[in-house]
């Protein structure tokens, strides 16, 4: 059986569908780095700027795909104390739930259009029948095709940290996630 690692109170299939966001952002940001690299992904060849660009992006979508285990993980509750003027504070649930809904909106709107204007054939001659040979186009849409599964993942972990952070727990009860102590630290950092 899979192994992932989460807080206490978080349910199994939101571990899992928090662990999957990365794997369904990386093979786009392969097929970028191919790109880059001069790999038969594509006929396109990207200038040096437009390179930079396109690692960058592969960069920056990783990094903010890992975000997400944040809903699941300790480090999303409390920041962590390596960190300095903010370690050990607990995270306020709108803090991460707020940037996390927009960015499933946008996640959801961005790829909608765009999966909408390539398979319309409203892009320019960018996406099938654009990139290169028909093998090609159709690894491209591949490799994209798993980030439509993006935005809903990380609505649905999204919601379960928003329910999980804001239910009141009975007195004296710890709240679920939080780690020993963390229920004073989280008391402390409402007043």
């Amino acid at each position: 059986m899979l192994r992932v690692t989460s807080l206490p109170g978080v349910p199994r299939r939101i571990a899992l569908a928090a662990h999957a966001v990365p794997w369904v952002v990386l093979p786009s940001s392969l097929w970028r780095v191919a790109l880059v690299l001069g790999l038969p992904v594509s006929d396109y060849r990207p200038g040096p700027g437009e390179s930079l660009y396109i690692l960058a992006l592969s960069a920056v979508s990783e990094g903010l795909a890992l975000l997400t285990l944040g809903l699941v993980r300790p480090w999303g509750e409390v920041v962590p104390r390596r960190l300095p003027l903010l370690g050990g504070r607990p995270v306020r649930p709108l803090a991460a739930v707020v940037p996390a809904a927009l960015g499933s909106v946008a996640l959801a709107v961005i790829w909608a259009c765009a999966f909408w204007s390539v398979g319309t054939g409203m892009d320019s001659g960018i996406g099938p029948g654009g990139m290169g040979s028909p093998g090609q186009d159709a690894f491209l849409v591949l490799c994209y095709a798993p980030l439509l599964l993006w935005a809903p993942l990380l609505m649905v972990v999204t919601a379960d940290y928003y329910r999980r952070r804001t239910a009141r727990p009975s007195a004296g009860e710890q709240p679920p996630g939080l780690p020993q102590g963390g229920q004073e630290r989280l008391h402390a950092g409402r007043a």
